[in-house]
Order: structure tokens, then sequence, then C-alpha cells
């Protein structure tokens, strides 16, 4: 049996949260799946110590237009896939499926859009596989990479070790740096504390001016590691607190107690799935109403945001 999975979507954070579903197709069928994914979800990274997966077909520049369509069609069919599944209800993966030779597949319902993300697969999934699943992701880490983590970035357990996610894909998600600088102050005086600041190579300006802080000496910056790298230090540490970025959403799927500062996303869509998620929205807004264009980087609370990691860390 050789299946097939379609999850066309960019980010990080979405990858994570269809991996309960990827992971239940698997078992369902008894095999190892392939994975049809962009590499910006960074797949091969997130599931490198996984066993549901058989390969990771990339989805990129490449696979577009009439030609792109032709060249992944046969790229698919000389795997001689039996089923497929699709997380996304556009018509050009089902004709990618029907040209490929697949003989089952399995789809959203066409022309799908504007769907609370976890809940439509959750859906999906439960009708394809005949049973009950958690929404909850649960991502697996070899256990020796963890412990050298913890040794080569002297995390240790006298101190509260705290991720700040002080990254996003725009200015109008990121809560002002000055916060986070703030915070991370109150938070040192409060319990002894050690940072380690979750942000890209785009981020410079940024990692720069909480470089130069007063927290200087209390932190450590993840600017320069790779996502594999990455992971176990996050294992490592007692809470994250940050943007809506893919950080929060690894930090969850690793049992990390995870607060997130919605302020121009879809909250509920992308904190719903998860208990480990804390959100926290705009004043006068809710878990639901927060979303695109809500615009309120200015009027999320500094203290709901101290007050609940306070209490997190007790």
């Amino acid at each position: 049996m050789k299946v097939l999975v379609i999850q066309q979507r960019y980010g990080i954070g979405d990858m994570l949260i269809f991996l309960p579903y990827l992971k239940a197709i698997a078992k369902k069928n008894n095999t190892k799946i392939s994975l049809l994914a962009k590499k910006t979800s960074r797949s091969s990274e997130l599931f490198n110590a996984e066993n549901f997966l058989d390969e990771i077909i990339n989805l990129d520049t490449t696979n577009d237009g009439i030609l792109g369509f032709f060249k992944l069609s046969r790229e698919i069919k000389k795997r001689k896939f039996d089923k497929v599944y699709i997380f996304n209800g556009s018509i050009r993966y089902k004709l990618l499926a029907f040209f490929s030779g697949i003989k089952k597949i399995y789809q959203y319902p066409l022309f799908t859009s504007k769907d609370v993300i976890f809940h439509t697969a959750k859906v999906f999934t439960e009708t394809c596989v005949g049973k009950i699943l958690s929404t909850e992701p649960n991502l697996f880490l070899r256990t020796e990479d963890v412990i050298a983590a913890k040794k080569t970035y002297a995390i240790n357990d006298q101190t509260q070790n705290i991720i700040l996610g002080i990254s996003a894909s725009g200015p109008t998600k990121r809560w002002d740096i000055d916060n986070y600088i703030k915070l991370a102050l109150k938070l040192n005086h409060y319990k002894k504390c050690k940072f380690f600041i979750a942000a890209g190579k785009d981020d410079s300006e940024i990692v720069d001016k909480i470089k130069i802080s007063k927290i200087n000496s209390d932190l450590f910056t993840l600017e320069n590691l790779s996502i594999s790298k990455i992971l176990p230090i996050i294992k490592n540490c007692n809470l994250y607190i940050g943007n809506d970025t893919g950080f929060m959403h690894i930090s969850a799927a690793l049992g990390i107690k995870s607060i997130g500062i919605f302020t121009d996303s879809p909250a509920y869509s992308y904190s719903g799935y998860s208990k480990n998620i804390i959100p926290i929205v705009p004043e006068g807004e809710t878990i639901k109403s927060t979303t695109h264009d809500t615009l309120g980087k200015d009027k999320v609370s500094f203290e709901k945001v101290f007050e609940n990691a306070k209490s997190l860390l007790n």
C-alpha cells in the first residue's frame, strides 16, 4: 500500500496543526506515508525523528502553471500511489491525483475556504479513518538530542528557561520589542530566568535591540540555528511567550505551555487546537473576533501577559 498526503499550506504552524491527522492516516493504512508539502513548512526538519513518513515531495515554484502541473503529475505517477488524501478543496489537486493515476482519492469538499483549519482537518480525517481524533499534536524528538541540547546550551533546572517569540510574519502581528524587554526584566525580578530569543535572520533589527538591553546577560538568541537544532532547545524550556509564529506551534507540539499573543491573525484557528496554547488577544476583542485586520498590537494588556506568565511559572 502506497499512500500520498497533500498538505500545501506554507507555514510551520500549519504543518504542526496537521500532525495528528498525518499520523492517523499512516496508522489507518498501516504504512508510512509520502507527503507533498512546501519547503517553507520545514517538514523535513520538524519530522526528522518521526516514523510515520516515507518521503517528502517538495511543492515549489517549479510545480506552478500548466507545465509545472504535468511535471509534478509525472513525478507522482512514477511512484504508483494507491491512495491520496488531499487537505485542500482545490480542483487542481483533484486533477493532479487523477492524472497521476491514483485510484482512491479522498479530499476536502471542493472549494473549501475560510475554514477553521484544525476543525476541517479533524472532521475530514475522522471520516477517512473512522474514529474520533484529538486535535493535539505531539511532536517526537530523540531523547539523546534533548539531553545533548541541555548540556550544549547550559540549560539547568535552577533557572526558569523561557522562549521569547519576538519574530512574526509582519509588523502588525508583532508585539512591540520594548514590551518583551520590560516583560523579561520583570520576570527576572520575580524568578531567575534565562531567555531564548526565537527569531529569524530577517529580524536582526529587533534582535539587536534586545541584545543591548539590560537582559543581555540572561539571553541566548536562536537566530543562526536551524529548526532541527532549535527543537531540542525548546523541549528543555519551561514556557513560551510570544507572537503567533511557528515557534509558538513548535513549543505547544513539544508539550511546552505557550502564551500566544494574537494581534492580527485568527486566534481561534491557531490556538483552539491545543491545550498548551494560552491566547492573549487585544482588549475589547475575543478569541473568535481576533483575526486578520484586527490591528491590535497596541491594545494587548502587558499586565495580562505578565500575570499569565507568572501563573504558569508557578
